[in-house]
């Protein structure tokens, strides 16, 4: 089944579209200047996929990892991005949840199934949901992975409950934002770690508590964690695992050194778990109602139009925005 990689390998045959589309690909690994406009035939919708017509694509920091090293994609050419917002082209055999015309936003498949930075794009229909009314593609197109990734760690991984206290580090970032809204919406007590000129834009998410990780150990300023999630990795997992009550769990984003950081777990009665985000049609149901009640939305640092991804790469390789960074398409 084809799942939105974008190669452009599909004739467009059955699509009611003639010719090419426009992409951003590459040949080689490397830094952002490998990265170019391509012309590629649209895809086709295979049983059980849409083809959308993008309008917006976000970035996460996976673009700029796979983009470098090729991570699980392998060898180039590759059509990078994730995150998806757009309307429905068309549909494939056996789709019942979605018409053509319909406005849909989602994540592709990861980390196998990229290819959103394209003009159209292919994947499965239960990677999709339908996009609130209240919010336009480039807020839509900020969500789907970061939220995921939140929301599966928070919720599906910790379930985190109201009244508990929660420790998100990064929390201004692309995901740590997201994660700050989602532990609030369910009742949770928020510490977040963050540079000193990010803590008001953090206390407007909702932000119990912040610690400016340059000037504080948050290891000696915070105690008796019920939940830490941890985006950062290295000596910031088994440090945020003192924070911990007993019983306490920590879900970290970095694959690096599980076996290590699971012994320690043990030996101080805590769960600790490592975690990618996957496609989820009922994570994404989840999302789109936390929008709908205006209980979650994503702060956009930057926008770029499609040709201009490199550019977006480089800002976002940074570390240094706030929020989440678009490719405009249409």
């Amino acid at each position: 089944m084809t799942t939105g990689t974008g190669t452009g390998t599909g004739t467009g045959t059955g699509t009611g579209i003639s010719g090419a589309m426009c992409a951003i690909s590459q040949d080689v690994l490397g830094g952002p200047e490998v990265l170019k406009e391509v012309r590629l035939d649209v895809p086709e919708p295979g049983p059980n996929e849409l083809l959308v017509r993008v309008h917006a694509a976000g970035l996460n920091p996976t673009d700029w990892k796979h983009r470098a090293s090729g991570a699980f994609l392998g060898t180039p050419p590759f059509v990078l991005g994730w995150d998806v917002s757009g309307v429905v082209e068309t549909v494939g055999t056996g789709v019942t949840l979605f018409r053509a015309g319909d406005d849909v936003f989602g994540m592709l498949p990861h980390p196998h199934g990229a290819g959103a930075h394209a003009e159209y794009v292919t994947g499965p229909a239960r990677a999709f949901a339908h996009k609130p009314p209240a919010i336009d593609h480039v807020q839509a197109a900020a969500l789907p992975l970061a939220s995921l990734t939140a929301w599966q760690a928070l919720v599906d991984t910790a379930r985190i409950r109201a009244g508990q206290r929660v420790l998100i580090h990064a929390a201004a970032g692309g995901v740590g934002h997201l994660a700050v809204q989602i532990a609030k919406a369910r009742g949770a007590f928020v510490i977040g770690t963050a540079s000193a000129g990010k803590h008001d834009f953090l206390r407007d998410l909702g932000a119990d508590e912040v610690i400016d990780y340059q000037e504080s150990d948050f290891a000696e300023a915070v105690s008796d964690v019920d939940v830490v999630l941890d985006t950062i990795g290295g000596d910031y997992r088994t440090r945020s695992l003192r924070t911990l009550r007993r019983g306490g769990v920590l879900v970290s984003l970095q694959l690096h050194a599980k076996t290590e950081l699971a012994e320690e777990a043990r030996r101080l009665g805590v769960r600790a778990e490592v975690m990618i985000v996957e496609a989820d049609h009922a994570g994404m149901n989840a999302i789109a109602d936390l929008v709908r009640t205006g209980r979650l939305r994503a702060a956009i640092a930057q926008t770029f139009p499609l040709a201009e991804a490199a550019k977006a790469h480089e800002l976002g390789e940074t570390g240094r925005t706030a929020g989440k960074l678009v490719l405009v398409v249409r």
